[in-house]
């Protein structure tokens, strides 16, 4: 159950038929794409979902659509290439198993860290203070920090595209018939389907993922009960942040490069993603990024690359006119 998913309705009939239609499309893209490229849209739909997952929490929350949030991951893709390249003193692949698996530790636990801190002072110090404002003031502030951070990282290591070691070979592969399957990839969606899954189970069976869904469904009534409804939107932004964070570490094993303009367009697709799927439901946010992924993969494999972005955005206003609450219905509120 989302943060959110108290005041969502989703009828039983659609749940218990939603795992043989998600079966059915990944049959179907695998037939349609091929190993390779169904391959390729997993491995995108991870790092869009894991962005998406913090535009939803923050939504079921406080129903603010929180704009810096795709410049929080961008930021954490810079944060990613100082630990590697600094504190890990990295400037290429690492053979060694061991030593590989502890600087992933390394990199993961810095930057999820730091980013989740991030989120935390922005909360503070931007969100808070307008918690009782006219709608219009935080999604402004909220564009306003997505600025911010975007010009700090811009004069911090400039405008140009940013290389960053790749830290796990890309020539470790094996075959699946006459298609190279890297283990690169794999490992990009391994981590991201754990990730989504720990949330999932800390939403669900913990004190403070039980806070998340009370103040989802009544703010007021749970601060009547006893939640610390400060502390619960601080953690909140705090795990949405730390997913971030961990995108961005995915972003640079996977592209290897990075650049200060990398939010604006994943941030964008993340919160199409967490939309087409429900906005405050994050299993549909999850959902959503891999639709979206695979449609654009599709796009690009089919010569329509360049049309990629478009063709999401209509399917999306398709979607929308007939099934206005996503995919996994959405959380009921009304705020920017």
């Amino acid at each position: 159950m989302s943060a959110a998913e108290a005041t969502t309705t989703v009828p039983r009939t659609s749940a218990a038929r939603l795992p043989l239609a998600i079966a059915a499309f990944l049959a179907a893209t695998l037939f349609v794409l091929g190993l390779d490229q169904f391959i390729n849209a997993l491995t995108l739909g991870a790092i869009y979902a894991l962005i998406a997952l913090g535009y939803t929490m923050v939504y079921g929350i406080i129903e603010l659509i929180n704009f810096a949030h795709g410049d929080v991951y961008m930021a954490s893709t810079f944060v990613a290439m100082f630990t590697i390249q600094t504190l890990l003193g990295r400037s290429g692949a690492i053979e060694s198993i061991p030593e590989l698996v502890i600087a992933l530790v390394i990199v993961f636990a810095v930057t999820a860290s730091l980013m989740g801190l991030a989120g935390v002072v922005i909360e503070r110090f931007a969100y808070r203070p307008l918690r009782r404002a006219p709608r219009l003031a935080p999604l402004i502030t909220a564009i306003g920090v997505s600025f911010i951070i975007q010009n700090i990282i811009q004069f911090a290591f400039g405008p140009t595209i940013v290389s960053v070691p790749q830290i796990i070979p890309i020539s470790w592969s094996f075959m699946v018939g006459e298609s190279r399957v890297p283990i690169l990839n794999l490992f990009v969606v391994a981590a991201a389907l754990i990730l989504m899954a720990v949330l999932q189970l800390f939403i669900a069976r913990t004190r403070t993922g039980r806070a998340m869904r009370t103040t989802a469904m009544d703010r007021d009534a749970s601060a009547l009960m006893g939640v610390d409804i400060n502390k619960t939107i601080m953690l909140t932004f705090l795990i949405g942040s730390a997913l971030a964070g961990a995108a961005g570490v995915v972003h640079v094993l996977y592209y290897g490069n990075t650049q200060f303009g990398l939010g604006f367009q994943s941030g964008l697709k993340a919160f199409t993603a967490a939309v087409l799927g429900g906005i405050g439901n994050t299993a549909g946010a999850a959902l959503g990024g891999f639709l979206i992924a695979f449609v654009e993969v599709g796009a690009s494999a089919f010569g329509y690359g360049r049309w990629g972005g478009g063709i999401v955005f209509t399917l999306l206003v398709i979607f929308l006119v007939f099934r206005p609450t996503g995919l996994l219905g959405s959380s009921t509120g009304d705020r920017a």
